[in-house]
């Protein structure tokens, strides 16, 4: 019986997810939690072979928690089931050290097939994706690193995507659990990252960079 650790801060999500892998009779839900501080308990109390992530937390993000269990169990296989746009956000789940990335529209047979394939040693990611991937490695990862969102971090890069889906500061920061005051100076951060001058040129990119499915 594969133990599973589950990971949303969405009460209905969460459970959704988690019966769905329950109903298989070799893989039990050990745990249910909403924040990276629960999931950090959980993974010392119940020790899962397996943890679905969501990028979307409050507090410490989805990324960032990836990089935590891994460091305090480095055999822990890792699920990311995000609202996310998977083109965006893939490679970056992957680089963090996610073993696979399956969208929250997906139905709960693709993300149970997506958790067998994780658990099994494999990686599940979309075909595009995929081919992104393959293709990185094929070419020294030039592809993987060739985006100026490279100098982003993870949280910076929540702020950047959903400015570009036309979201205000504070509608941001209640999405992101965060003050008003902290989007802010993420947003002063992007700007200086990205050697953008104002509000209006930060926007701009933002639409583009989200139009463009994080190529540009």
């Amino acid at each position: 019986m594969k133990k599973i650790l589950v990971v949303d801060d969405h009460p209905l999500m969460r459970k959704g997810l988690s019966l769905s892998i329950d109903s298989e009779t070799d893989l039990s839900v050990v745990a249910q939690v909403a924040n990276a501080e629960e999931a950090i308990e959980a993974l010392e109390r119940h020790d899962p072979d397996m943890a679905v992530v969501d990028i979307s937390l409050p507090g410490m993000s989805g990324l960032e928690l990836i990089k935590h269990l891994l460091a305090l169990k480095p055999s822990l296989k890792i699920l990311v089931v995000s609202r996310h746009d998977e083109s965006l956000y893939a490679e970056r789940a992957i680089r963090a050290g996610a073993r696979g990335y399956v969208m929250k529209l997906e139905a709960g047979g693709v993300i149970v097939k997506a958790v067998r394939r994780v658990l099994n040693g494999g990686i599940y990611v979309s075909e595009e994706i995929n081919e992104r991937l393959l293709l990185g490695i094929a070419s020294g990862h030039e592809t993987l690193t060739k985006s100026p969102l490279e100098v982003l971090s993870d949280r910076e890069l929540e702020v950047f995507e959903l400015t570009g889906r036309g979201h205000g500061t504070r509608e941001i920061a209640e999405r992101l659990h965060l003050s008003v005051k902290t989007v802010e100076s993420y947003r002063a951060r992007i700007k200086n990252k990205l050697n953008l001058n104002s509000a209006a040129e930060l926007m701009q990119h933002a639409v583009q960079w989200v139009e463009g499915e994080g190529t540009g």
